[in-house]
C-alpha cells in the first residue's frame, strides 16, 4: 500500500497534481497549446509498444479513409505517421490508391519520448506548424503518459473555435490509448485502507 501511494505521488509531481488532467494551457492570435496527461496500470515497455501502433488506439473517425487499420507509424526520426487510402482492402503501401502523412517523426527516445510534427485533420491545409510531444514516465508497473500539442502559424480558423475542437481530438486519443490498460479496480482507496495507512504513520 505504501509503495502504491509513493508511485501515485511521484507521478503526480511529474505530471501535475492529478492522475488525469486536460487543458488548453495557452492561446495566442496565431496558435495554442494543449496538454493531456494520465497514469495507466502497465509497465512503460507495454505502453510504448502500443503507442507506436496507432492502428490500435487512434480513432478511425479522425482519418481520411475512415478505417484505423490503415494507420501506420515508423518510429524513427524522419519516419511517418501515415495512412493508406485503399480502393481495395488488399492494396498495400506500394499499390494503395493514395496516402496521407498525418505527422512526421522528429524525435524518438524509446520508452520515453515520441515527438512528431504536423497539422492534424483540417489543420493540415493551413500554413502552420503543429508539434505533438508524447512523454512516458515509468514507475514500476505504472506509466505516466503526457500528450502536449503546440500549434502556431497562419490559419484561417479562429483560435477560439478550433482550439477546443483539437483539444477534444487529442484528449480522445489519449483516452483510447489509456483504455487499453484500464484497471479492473478504481485507484481510489477505500476509507478503511486510508485509516490503516494513517495508523501506520503514527
Amino acid at each position: 500500500i505504501a509503495m502504491k501511494r509513493f508511485i501515485i505521488a511521484s507521478l503526480a509531481l511529474l505530471f501535475g497534481t492529478g492522475i488525469a488532467q486536460a487543458e488548453i494551457t495557452n492561446t495566442a492570435d496565431n496558435g495554442f497549446t494543449i496538454r493531456h496527461e494520465t497514469v495507466v496500470q502497465a509497465p512503460v515497455e507495454d505502453v510504448w509498444n502500443t503507442l507506436v501502433q496507432p492502428s490500435k488506439w487512434w480513432n478511425g473517425e479522425h482519418s481520411w479513409s475512415g478505417n484505423a487499420e490503415n494507420f501506420y507509424l515508423v518510429a524513427q526520426a524522419g519516419g511517418c505517421f501515415c495512412e493508406l487510402i485503399k480502393a481495395d482492402p488488399e492494396e498495400n503501401i506500394r499499390t494503395a490508391t493514395g496516402s496521407v502523412q498525418h505527422m512526421r517523426v522528429i524525435m524518438v527516445q524509446k520508452d520515453e519520448v515520441l515527438r512528431m510534427s504536423g497539422g492534424l485533420g483540417p489543420l493540415q491545409g493551413e500554413a502552420l506548424t503543429g508539434i505533438l510531444t508524447i512523454q512516458l514516465q515509468s514507475a514500476g508497473e505504472r506509466t505516466g503518459i503526457r500528450f502536449v500539442y503546440k500549434v502556431g502559424g497562419y490559419m484561417e480558423f479562429s483560435v477560439d473555435e478550433i482550439s477546443p475542437a483539437v483539444d477534444g481530438v487529442i484528449g480522445e486519443q489519449l483516452t483510447r490509448l489509456s483504455a487499453l490498460f484500464a484497471e479492473e479496480e478504481e485507484l481510489k482507496q477505500e476509507p478503511e485502507v486510508e485509516a490503516e495507512i494513517e495508523a501506520e504513520d503514527e
